[in-house]
């Protein structure tokens, strides 16, 4: 019965293996092998024309935070580099922030709407990535322009007598990034507010507490997880933005994305534009591996 039980066990095994199989060879060939050809490609130099020369090299390395001087070659800080490194990291938080206060009231609103309200809520919340990304920049281009509705509704008001310049600033970036990624913050809250026992708030008020300490001692423990979630996935892919920047910044205000497209495009340095990617990398999994402990020690909170 022993050698049965065995036998048998290692064929589910084998069987399990084989069904891994197919999605381990996507990974490793579509998204592991990349990953592997980028890092190789950080430690080569760059060739005359692009591409790279197979000769080893850590200059790329040095430059995402270094540069030589041209005149006497001395090393010193990338005050460039440095520069979008600290907007990218600015501009994000600020859009993490900002979806933040956005979503989560309408999260608790589409939470606390009759069942059957709240999938016509969720449809609306859905409808923007139904559309592709560069015309929902372009429609928020179009609004914010200096002839564009915005400002045309406050000069036919007489609010202003000449157009506001929003275009082409971080504001206008923020803006866009939070039109963009807002439904990413929603979704994670809303589905921890579903599954919240509101009859906790109503004990809240019952207790004489205030709106403000419910949310804040009730609400706000008890969907933590869906509001680290949600930061994690608007924050990720505000740091690696470059469709929105470039559009609603108009290549003034660029971010990493739109630094590590210039490495490859018209600075032909594919060494440290590899560098720079693996660098951002780097920067989202600590992001990652952040909200995985917190979340972590959450569930061990109220486990």
């Amino acid at each position: 019965m022993a050698e049965l039980s065995n036998t048998v066990a290692k064929r589910a095994a084998r069987n399990r293996w084989l069904l891994l199989t197919p999605a381990l060879i996507i990974l490793i060939f579509a998204a592991s092998g990349p990953l592997l050809i980028t890092l190789f490609y950080s430690f080569l130099t760059p060739g005359d024309y692009g591409g790279v020369v197979w000769d080893f090299s850590t200059d790329a390395w040095f430059g995402v935070l270094m540069q030589r001087d041209i005149f006497d070659d001395t090393l010193g800080w990338s005050d460039a580099h440095l520069s979008i490194f600290w907007r990218s990291l600015k501009l994000s938080i600020l859009t993490t922030l900002a979806c933040l206060f956005f979503g989560f009231p309408t999260a608790y609103f589409i939470a606390t709407r009759p069942k059957k309200q709240r999938e016509f809520w969720m449809l609306l919340i859905i409808i923007p990535f139904w559309t592709n990304l560069l015309i929902r920049t372009f429609a928020i281009l179009e609004l914010i322009r200096n002839e564009g509705t915005m400002n045309s509704i406050l000069i036919a008001l007489g609010i202003i007598d000449e157009p506001i310049q929003m275009l082409f600033t971080e504001f206008s970036i923020i803006l866009g990034m939070v039109y963009v990624y807002l439904p990413l913050m929603v979704l994670p809250i809303y589905a921890s507010l579903e599954r919240l026992d509101f009859r906790l708030v109503e004990a809240g008020y019952d207790l004489y507490a205030t709106r403000f300490h419910v949310l804040r001692r009730v609400i706000l423990p008890l969907v933590k997880p869906g509001v680290i979630a949600g930061s994690i996935l608007v924050l990720v892919p505000s740091l690696g933005a470059y469709v929105t920047p470039r559009v609603m910044g108009g290549g003034n205000q660029l971010m990493i994305g739109n630094l590590i497209e210039l490495q490859f495009g018209q600075g032909r340095n594919w060494p440290l534009g590899a560098a720079l990617s693996i660098t951002l990398l780097a920067i989202v999994m600590v992001a990652l591996l952040a909200y995985v402990r917190a979340a972590g020690n959450e569930e061990v909170k109220h486990g």
